[in-house]
C-alpha cells in the first residue's frame, strides 16, 4: 500500500444551510471584493439563513465580505463573527488576558460563489478590522471541528476539519480540546449544554433556548411543568442522539506583544506542529 500524502482538496461553503465545496486551487480576483463592519441584525440574518447550525453567537464584531457588481453597488457574500467565547476561562487560559480582552472566531460563513482562497483573504481583512474597531481585544481563539456530521438519513452535511484556514494565517496550534459527548438533533445540530442550563435554572434567555429545543425535535413543555423535569423528559424522548467527540483543534492568535508571547509559549507552529489531513496515494 502506498504511503499517505497530505491533501487539502476543498474549501467549504454554505448556502441555505447546505454545504458546498470549492476546489482548493481556485483564486479570487481581489478587486471584486471588499469588507464592511455589519450591523448585528444583518449579520444574524445572513448567518442563520446559510450556516448549517441555523444559530448566531453572542457577537462582539461582525465583518461582511462584500462583492462588487461593477456599477458602484455591492452585496453580502460572507460573514465573519468574532464572538464571546462559550467558556469564559478560554481567553485567560489561551491568550493570557482578562475574558473581555479576547474573542472567539465564532462563525465564518461564505456563499458557494466565493472561490477557495477568498476565505483566507477575507479572514485576514476581518482580523485587521477587529484590530481597528476593537483595540482592546488582545487575541483570538478559534476551533476546528474534526468530526463530520450526518443527518438522520446518514447524509454528510458538515465535513470534519483540521483548521487549514488558521494554518494559512499563521495561528498558533495548541492541540485538541477535551473529548466529550455531543447531544445532536436528528438533523445534526448540536444542543448547547449552556442552553440546557439556562432552561433548567430559568436564567435569562431560557425562553429562547426552550423554543430552539422544541424546534430541534423536543416535545412541548407541559403547562406548569418543572423546567428541569421537562429537559430530562426531552432528552429521554428519542429526539436526540449522542456522539462521542475527540475534541476540537484549538488555534490561537495574539494581537499584541504580551498575548503573542503567551500564545507562543503554549503553542506549536509551522508545518511539523500543525495537524495534517491525509489520503492514500493512488
Amino acid at each position: 500500500m502506498d504511503a499517505p500524502v497530505p491533501v487539502h482538496s476543498f474549501a467549504q461553503r454554505w448556502r441555505d444551510r447546505r454545504e458546498y465545496r470549492r476546489p482548493a486551487s481556485e483564486r479570487i480576483d481581489p478587486t471584486e471584493f471588499g469588507v464592511e463592519i455589519l450591523r448585528d441584525r444583518d449579520a444574524k440574518a445572513f448567518v442563520t439563513g446559510h450556516h448549517y447550525s441555523g444559530s448566531y453567537p453572542a457577537a462582539r464584531l461582525a465583518v461582511g465580505l462584500m462583492r462588487r457588481n461593477g456599477i458602484g453597488a455591492s452585496r453580502l457574500v460572507g460573514v465573519c463573527v468574532f464572538g464571546v467565547p462559550m467558556n469564559e476561562r478560554s481567553v485567560p487560559r489561551y491568550i493570557g488576558v482578562e475574558p473581555n480582552n479576547g474573542v472567539e472566531l465564532s462563525r465564518l460563513v461564505l456563499l458557494d460563489e466565493v472561490l477557495a482562497d477568498g476565505e483566507s483573504w477575507f479572514v485576514a481583512r476581518a482580523l485587521a478590522a477587529l484590530r481597528a474597531e476593537k483595540p482592546e481585544i488582545a487575541g483570538v481563539v478559534s476551533y476546528a471541528d474534526p468530526t463530520e456530521r450526518r443527518d438522520a438519513r446518514g447524509n454528510v452535511f458538515k465535513a470534519g476539519h483540521i483548521g487549514t484556514i488558521y494554518q494559512a494565517l499563521n495561528f498558533g496550534y495548541f492541540g485538541k480540546g477535551s473529548p466529550r459527548t455531543l447531544l445532536l438533533s436528528k438533523d445534526g445540530r448540536v444542543v448547547s449544554q449552556r442552553a440546557l442550563s439556562k432552561i433548567r435554572n430559568e436564567e435569562r434567555g431560557a425562553d429562547h433556548a426552550a423554543r430552539q429545543l422544541v424546534e430541534m425535535g423536543a416535545p412541548e413543555r407541559g403547562h406548569g411543568e418543572d423546567p428541569r423535569s421537562w429537559v430530562e423528559r426531552a432528552l429521554a424522548s428519542g429526539a436526540f442522539d449522542r456522539l462521542k467527540h475527540p475534541g476540537n483543534h484549538v488555534y490561537l492568535l495574539g494581537l499584541d506583544r504580551r498575548s503573542r508571547r503567551h500564545v507562543g509559549s503554549i503553542t506549536r507552529t509551522g508545518r511539523e506542529g500543525y495537524p495534517k489531513e491525509w489520503k492514500l496515494a493512488a
